[in-house]
């Protein structure tokens, strides 16, 4: 074929310019795979979670509707269908944003949190959803003495975080004009201490995350709009608020989609934070500040949802996908020294998506990453699903953290160290704006790049090592 294109553009006398551009044309990133989810109607869809409902062994993920059914989407067989529950999950009649799946009662199963949000701002009528799948399906807020407490509040963002480091998760949930919350359970009765721990604060609350970003447990860092951004540092838990210290209030911009990522490849998690038409930062960490290292492309204002940091093509680095409402999506690579390279889209450019939410998660097995992006606000929608243009995975290694109660370690901190890096993740536990990714640090390989171990930081501070790591499979790593 190329023998035949050669003759023909030698007799029309094409300039050898336009035959090597047409000759080196890049292939497309993604791959559109859209068609393998079953079942795949227009609707109002926000954020996605990723989690084992049912603990066998395979990652769901669920996807939260606006006035539509929430969906658990399951892979079989080639497709991805949805697993019908029970009415109380999929709840079509509340208007549901924002996800997080942990363990809030130490029984090893995660439970979900939905945040329902029906106003825009301040008071709502509907309560959030806190639903048990070990307890006859049970929704806690539902319990007579936990009604008090329900969250009738517009949210936008939820986020597991594990206060005390035993592997019993809080839930912070990010209100818009009222008080955050910070939920506990124990024996199914409903707890929010955000008054007593003083980080009931009001504001135009958006993202959240929680993770080792300043110390040995697990910390708190809230995006807000129209104010402050909130970074609490967690003291034997306590929260301390290091905001201003850390010069990372950022109070003129308007926070959106948020991630922790080790942006230097040195084995300390930064923040990469998108702000609603403003300025996107990457903050790297050192040891007493954040220093955006954002260059003026990456920074350019775009309407940003979603903020996702994960090795899609398996090369050893880290892509950084911008998915926007309404406007094209953008990526770039992460190279080394915090060095950044646009990646041009094309199969997952959505130049007139509606982009709500996004996650992550290998969720056929076959160690390529495969990205769901959930559409709707303005318009009804269908998902989309991408994953990377490579013919194989090629060479990766897969972490999965579990903790003491034998849940998925959410906020532990996984790092790869090999002869080229020192790369920290984080196992997701609420991603930044109305997501959460799967509880795995995935790692593609960089050429010649050799394994020397891999460590765990669990969320009580201690540290697991593993020296001998095979390649191209998934490990369980026990606390």
């Amino acid at each position: 074929m190329l023998h035949y294109l050669f003759h023909f553009l030698r007799l029309v006398s094409f300039p050898t310019w336009l035959f090597c551009g047409i000759i080196t044309a890049h292939a497309d990133f993604f791959v559109d795979q859209s068609h393998r989810i079953s079942e795949n109607p227009p609707r109002l869809s926000y954020g996605i979670s990723v989690s084992d409902l049912d603990n066998d062994g395979s990652h769901e993920f669920i996807v939260t509707g606006f006035g539509y059914p929430n969906l658990a989407l399951t892979y079989k067989n080639g497709t991805l269908s949805n697993r019908k529950i029970d009415k109380l999950f999929e709840d079509a009649e509340r208007k549901t944003i924002g996800v997080a799946a942990c363990d809030v009662d130490g029984d090893g199963f995660e439970e979900v949190y939905f945040l329902n949000t029906d106003s825009y701002s301040g008071d709502k009528v509907l309560a959030d959803r806190l639903l048990d799948f070990q307890t006859n399906d049970v929704d806690l807020f539902e319990i007579r003495e936990n009604q008090p407490v329900a969250n009738l509040t517009a949210g936008r963002s939820v986020a597991c975080v594990d206060r005390k480091g035993d592997g019993r998760y809080a839930i912070y949930v990010s209100n818009y004009g009222g008080p955050s919350r910070l939920y506990e359970v124990k024996q199914n009765i409903v707890t929010d201490l955000a008054i007593q721990l003083g980080i009931d604060r009001v504001t135009g609350g958006r993202a959240v995350v929680s993770g080792h970003i300043l110390g040995d447990r697990n910390d708190l860092f809230a995006a807000n709009e129209r104010g402050p951004n909130f970074l609490y540092q967690n003291i034997d838990g306590d929260f301390l608020d290091r905001t201003l210290e850390y010069n990372i209030d950022d109070t003129l911009q308007n926070g959106r989609g948020t991630a922790l990522a080790d942006i230097m490849y040195n084995g300390r998690l930064g923040l990469i934070i998108g702000n609603w038409d403003g300025y996107h930062r990457l903050f790297a960490s050192n040891r007493n500040n954040f220093h955006d290292l954002a260059t003026s492309e990456f920074k350019e204002p775009s309407k940003i949802r979603t903020v996702i940091s994960a090795d899609f093509d398996n090369d050893g680095y880290d892509e950084i996908f911008f998915n926007n409402i309404g406007q094209p999506n953008r990526m770039f690579r992460l190279l080394n020294n915090g060095m950044l390279e646009r990646v041009e889209l094309s199969a997952a450019l959505e130049s007139e998506g509606l982009g709500t939410g996004a996650a992550v998660a290998d969720i056929d097995g076959n160690g390529i990453l495969d990205l769901l992006i959930a559409h709707g606000e303005s318009a009804p929608q269908p998902l989309s699903l991408f994953s990377a243009n490579i013919a194989s995975a090629g060479r990766f290694v897969r972490i999965q953290p579990i903790n003491l109660n034998d849940a998925p370690a959410r906020g532990a901190t996984v790092t790869l160290n090999t002869n080229l890096r020192s790369h920290a993740k984080t196992i997701d536990a609420g991603s930044g704006y109305l997501c959460q990714m799967e509880p795995i640090a995935h790692y593609g390989l960089r050429k010649n790049e050799v394994i020397n171990s891999v460590s765990v930081r669990w969320t009580d501070g201690t540290e697991k090592v593993m020296t001998i790591v095979e390649e191209r499979k998934t490990h369980i790593v026990r606390q």
